[in-house]
């Protein structure tokens, strides 16, 4: 008999942990689950797709909840608490988030529970952190299903949180040991935590980079520098721009672009800096784009910079392509980045080292054409995605299996 889960997606944009999802649902045994997803919001990418066509088109069924607007009260009462609570932080983010339960946490709860009765699911299976998925844990808790929580980031969690995550959760699913040992450094059962490394298809058709570059109109001589992902603070794009301007300034005679794939509410301000740094010609912001894979095989390095990450898939998909790697130091992406062995590593906000690593990677083919082989090696031994795929099956089955006989 198929198991019945409920995925679901409290998310507001299309990201990394969306792909990874909808990778897991392309391959997912469809004799022993039927997965329906639950999402708040129908994503749409560049293309005008959305993520209701993208399921259709594979056979998965979605349910949106519809989001209404903060009520007024909600919101004056969070200003209010704001101000009574200026000296205590964490007491005012704990009032807030009781305000945020009271008007958006519990409803959704509500109806989440509703559709989890309707159609008798056996699971509830949750797409993001345990801080972003509060109602997940209010609406089974007077189910008996399994509850199965991935956390695809480097969490954030407090002792209330903690506490109801070992109450209640049947397993968490870390994209990576950092984020495992993460969530156990919290206070989270170490019984209930199991690492399945994010992954790629690596037997799927790779772009040429020849071709791409004269596609994309880059010039052979020029060495090209790039990022993608959502223009967003955590993703720290404004320290890349800051070491590009010290790399302008050490080698004005240089012949580069850095080419940024994605869009996000900071790219007004990263324009500004980038004329700041006196880069701007040198910069090229291409939007949202649907084939990552051709922008990464086209650039000669690719950054992260990032304050945070889970296990970043843009990390793989550049070792992949065979596109030389640097990154921050945080959980995740220290995880695939062996330094100055599949990519070079920095700390974050590093921005000197950062700067003194693309001279380094700009002047010495050498060194990337070594590391480069050596990432790429790794990935295909260690993250394919039939790996992922039967290590979620697996914790899915033991933890429906288990519950069904409590």
């Amino acid at each position: 008999m198929r198991r019945k889960i409920l995925l679901l997606d409290t998310g507001r944009e299309w990201g990394g942990g969306t792909n990874s999802m909808l990778e897991l649902l392309k391959r997912i045994d469809r004799q022993k689950f039927a997965v329906t997803c639950c999402f708040y919001n129908n994503y749409s990418r560049g293309n005008s797709e959305t993520i209701e066509s993208i399921l259709n088109s594979i056979g998965i069924p979605v349910i949106f909840i519809p989001q209404r607007r903060q009520p007024m009260w909600a919101k004056l009462s969070k200003e209010l608490l704001r101000t009574l609570f200026f000296f205590n932080r964490s007491l005012k983010k704990e009032m807030i988030a009781r305000v945020d339960e009271i008007w958006r946490v519990l409803p959704n709860a509500k109806a989440i529970s509703s559709i989890m009765r309707a159609g008798q699911y056996n699971a509830l299976y949750m797409n993001n952190q345990p801080s972003t998925n509060v109602e997940g844990y209010c609406a089974v808790n007077n189910l008996d299903v399994a509850l199965i929580q991935h956390c695809r980031i480097e969490p954030q969690l407090n002792a209330a949180l903690v506490k109801r995550v070992n109450e209640r959760v049947d397993a968490v699913i870390a994209v990576s040991h950092g984020v495992n040992q993460s969530l156990r450094q919290s206070g989270v059962d170490a019984q209930r935590c199991f690492t399945v490394s994010n992954a790629i298809d690596i037997h799927q058709t790779l772009p040429d980079r020849a071709e791409v570059r004269e596609r994309l109109g880059y010039a052979p001589e020029t060495f090209i520098f790039g990022s993608i992902g959502s223009l967003i603070t955590r993703k720290a794009n404004h320290h890349i721009f800051q070491a590009l301007g010290q790399f302008k300034r050490a080698h004005p005679e240089a012949k580069w672009k850095m080419v940024v794939v994605g869009s996000g509410p900071e790219q007004e301000k990263l324009a500004q800096l980038a004329g700041t740094e006196m880069i701007e010609s040198h910069i090229v912001f291409t939007g949202f784009q649907n084939n990552p894979l051709d922008y990464l095989a086209a650039f000669d390095v690719f950054i992260l910079a990032s304050r945070s990450e889970g296990l970043p898939r843009v990390v793989l998909e550049a070792m992949l392509v065979k596109t030389a790697v640097i990154g921050s130091n945080v959980v995740g992406t220290a995880e695939l980045i062996n330094h100055n062995e599949t990519g070079l590593i920095f700390e974050y906000g590093d921005i000197d080292r950062l700067s003194g690593y693309l001279m380094t990677l700009w002047q010495d083919a050498t060194l990337r054409q070594r590391l480069i082989e050596a990432a790429e090696l790794r990935v295909r031994e260690q993250y394919a995605i039939e790996n992922y795929v039967s290590g979620v099956e697996m914790i899915l089955e033991k933890c429906i299996e288990r519950r069904t006989h409590v």
